[in-house]
C-alpha cells in the first residue's frame, strides 16, 4: 500500500495550513461566498443544498485499517454517524461545520489522506480495480501506474484550471470493474503479441448531459511512455477544448466535434514534441513505486478448504453469501470478499461510524489490513483466507453489512439526489429503497440474476444512469418529480449507452415500471441470458410494449 513520502506530507500540511486562515476569513466576514468558494472547492468542500459536504479523496479506492478507523472518527466526532461512499471510491461527509473542516484535513493528514482535487477542473481521483493486486485475471497491479499518475497530476502547473473536470480509470484485466470505456481517459494494461505489457489508451468518454461511450485513439502504449502520452492528450485538450461554454467543455466533446482519428492525430503529433523533453519517469522511480505495491506475505495454502466446504453445506445463508459476495483470489486459499453498502431498504453508500470501525477491525485480522472502496459504491476486502470466510461472514452480519446482493436488483447505484444536492431535481435514495423492498426476496433476486440499477437525480449523472442494465434519471416537469427509464446500458468492457424507452414516470410508476421490466425478462429469456443479454437479443421495442401496455 502506497504510504506518503516527505513531498506528500509536506504539501498536504501546508495545504490544510492555508485554508485554516482562509476559513477564518471567510467566517469572519473578509471573504465573501463568491471569493471563497473557488478557495474551498480547492480542498473538496462543497455547498450543498442543507449544508457543507466534504469529499474526501481515496486513491484508487485503498485504504488501511488505520484510514478506515479515521473515517469513522470524523464521521462520529464532526458528522452525524455516517460517510456516504461514491462513485469515484471516495467517501463524502454529508453535514460538517465550516468551522470545523480544517480540524477535520488535520485528522486526514495524521493518516496519509486528504481531500485535494476532489473537485475542480483538474484531474480528479484516479480510480481503478476494486480486485487491483488480487484478481486472478489481472496482468499486474494497475494501482502503481495509479499512483504513478497521482503524483504527476497532483498540483500539475499545466493542468490545474483546465476547461473541465477531468476523470482518468485504469484497469488491467479484460473484465473491466472500473469504467474505464466512460472516463475522460480509460486505460487498458494488457500484452502485445511480443507478450510486453502496455496501454490501450481511451479517450473521449463520459456521462452526464452528453453521453459519450470513449474512443480508442491507441491500441498499444508502451509503459514507459505514459505520462509524455497523458501530457500530450491533456496539453491538447487544454488548448483545443472550449472554455465559453461549461456543457461543451468536457473532453468528450472535443473528441467527439474534431472526430477520433482527427484527436488522435493531434495528440499524436504533440506527443512527438514532447518525447525529445525525456518527461517520462526513470525506470528506477516506478520501480520505487511498485515496491509499495508489493503483495502481502500470503501463506501457503492449499487451493481448497475443508472447513469452508462443510460449512458451505450445513448453512445455507452462508452459502448463499459465498455465491453472491466473494471473487476468485489469484493467490491459493484466498479470496476476495464485497461487502455490500446495500442493505434492503437501506441508503446505498452510506456507512455508519460503527460499521466503518467494524471494518476496519475484520481487515486488520482478516485482510492484511487493507480494504477498497468500489465505483458501485461497496467495500472489498481483496485478501481473506477461504479458512476464515466463515467467520468474516459472521463479523459482518453482525453489523448488517452481510446483505448478499452483489451484482444483484437491489445492489443499486444511486446518486445523493434532492435529499442533500443543489443541483439535483428529484429524489433518487427513496427510489432505490423501494426499488429493494419490492426485491427483499433474495431467492428472486438470484433467479433473476445480473442486474444493474443506477439512478440518478439529474441529468448530471453521478448516478451513472446511462451504463444501467436498467437507469433511471429524475426530471422535473413544472415542479413534479418524474423518472425517465433507459435501458441496455452497460459500463463493463462491452459498454454502451442505455436507450430511453418512453415517457417519463411518476416516483410511484417507476418503481411499477422495474417489476415489469423484470417480469417480461423472466418470461422471455434463454438459458443464461441476463437482463441485458435478453434486452439486447429482444431490442427495445418489446421491453417498451411491456412497460407501457396497461397504461
Amino acid at each position: 500500500m502506497y504510504r506518503y513520502d516527505e513531498f506528500d506530507a509536506t504539501i498536504v500540511a501546508e495545504r490544510v495550513s492555508q485554508f485554516r486562515g482562509q476559513v477564518e476569513r471567510r467566517l469572519a466576514g473578509e471573504l465573501t461566498e463568491d471569493q471563497f468558494k473557488p478557495l474551498r472547492l480547492m480542498n473538496g468542500l462543497y455547498l450543498q443544498l442543507h449544508a457543507y459536504m466534504l469529499r474526501v479523496a481515496i486513491p484508487y479506492g485503498t485504504l488501511s485499517s488505520k484510514q478506515m478507523r479515521m473515517l469513522s472518527a470524523i464521521a462520529r466526532k464532526y458528522d452525524k454517524g455516517y460517510g456516504h461512499f461514491t462513485t469515484r471510491q471516495n467517501i463524502q461527509f454529508n453535514w460538517p461545520a465550516l468551522v470545523d473542516v480544517p480540524d477535520i484535513l488535520d485528522d486526514l493528514a495524521s493518516v496519509e489522506m486528504h481531500a485535494i482535487q476532489t473537485s475542480g477542473n483538474c484531474i480528479r481521483n484516479v480510480t481503478s480495480d476494486q480486485y487491483a493486486g488480487a484478481a486472478a485475471d489481472e496482468i499486474e497491479d494497475p494501482r502503481i501506474w495509479c499512483e504513478v499518475i497521482r503524483q504527476w497530476s497532483t498540483f500539475h502547473p499545466e493542468f490545474s484550471f483546465l476547461p473541465r473536470k477531468f476523470k482518468i480509470a485504469v484497469t488491467a484485466s479484460d473484465t473491466d470493474r472500473a469504467a474505464v470505456k466512460v472516463h475522460d481517459i480509460g486505460l487498458r494494461l494488457h500484452k502485445n503479441d511480443a507478450g510486453e505489457a502496455g496501454f490501450e489508451v481511451i479517450v473521449g468518454g463520459g456521462l452526464g448531459r452528453t453521453p459519450y461511450v470513449g474512443h480508442t485513439i491507441r491500441e498499444f502504449l508502451p509503459k514507459k511512455y505514459l505520462l509524455s502520452y497523458l501530457e500530450a492528450i491533456l496539453r491538447v485538450y487544454n488548448l483545443e477544448g472550449r472554455r465559453d461554454n461549461l456543457y461543451k467543455a468536457r473532453i468528450k466533446i472535443l473528441v467527439n466535434s474534431e472526430g477520433a482519428t482527427t484527436f488522435a492525430d493531434m495528440v499524436e503529433a504533440e506527443w512527438a514534441a514532447i518525447k525529445k523533453n525525456e518527461i517520462d519517469l526513470p525506470a528506477e522511480e516506478i520501480d520505487r513505486i511498485r515496491d509499495y505495491f508489493a503483495p502481502p506475505a500470503f501463506d501457503k495454502l492449499p487451493e481448497t478448504s475443508a472447513a469452508l466446504e462443510e460449512r458451505r453445506n450445513s448453512d445455507k445463508d452462508f452459502a448463499r453469501w459465498l455465491r453472491t459476495n466473494t471473487h476468485e483470489h489469484k493467490t491459493p486459499g484466498y479470496a476476495i470478499v464485497n461487502i455490500s453498502l446495500k442493505p434492503i431498504g437501506g441508503i446505498p453508500g452510506d456507512a455508519s461510524d460503527v460499521q466503518m470501525a467494524a471494518v476496519a477491525d475484520i481487515a486488520e485480522q482478516y485482510s492484511h489490513d487493507e480494504i477498497r472502496v468500489t465505483h458501485e459504491q461497496n467495500l472489498v476486502l481483496p485478501h481473506v483466507k477461504r479458512d476464515d470466510l466463515y467467520a468474516v461472514w459472521k463479523a459482518l452480519d453482525a453489523q448488517a453489512l452481510a446483505t448478499p446482493n452483489i451484482g444483484l436488483v437491489s445492489d443499486i447505484i444511486a446518486c445523493p439526489g434532492l435529499d442533500y444536492c443543489s443541483l439535483a431535481n428529484t429524489r433518487s435514495i427513496p427510489i432505490a429503497q423501494r426499488i429493494s423492498e419490492r426485491f427483499a426476496d433474495l431467492n428472486e433476486e438470484e433467479d433473476i440474476g445480473e442486474l444493474k440499477i443506477k439512478i440518478s437525480g439529474c441529468i448530471n449523472a453521478c448516478g451513472h444512469h446511462h451504463v444501467g442494465h436498467i437507469g433511471i434519471l429524475g426530471v422535473d416537469k413544472k415542479g413534479e418529480e418524474f423518472y425517465q427509464i433507459t435501458l441496455g446500458g452497460s459500463g463493463a468492457e462491452d459498454a454502451s449507452l442505455g436507450e430511453i424507452v418512453g415517457r417519463g414516470l411518476s416516483s410511484g410508476d417507476a418503481v411499477d415500471a422495474v417489476e415489469k421490466l423484470i417480469g417480461f425478462y423472466r418470461q422471455r429469456r434463454q438459458s443464461g441470458e441476463r437482463f441485458l443479454d435478453t434486452y439486447r437479443r429482444l431490442g427495445a421495442e418489446p421491453f417498451k410494449e411491456a412497460l407501457y401496455e396497461a397504461a
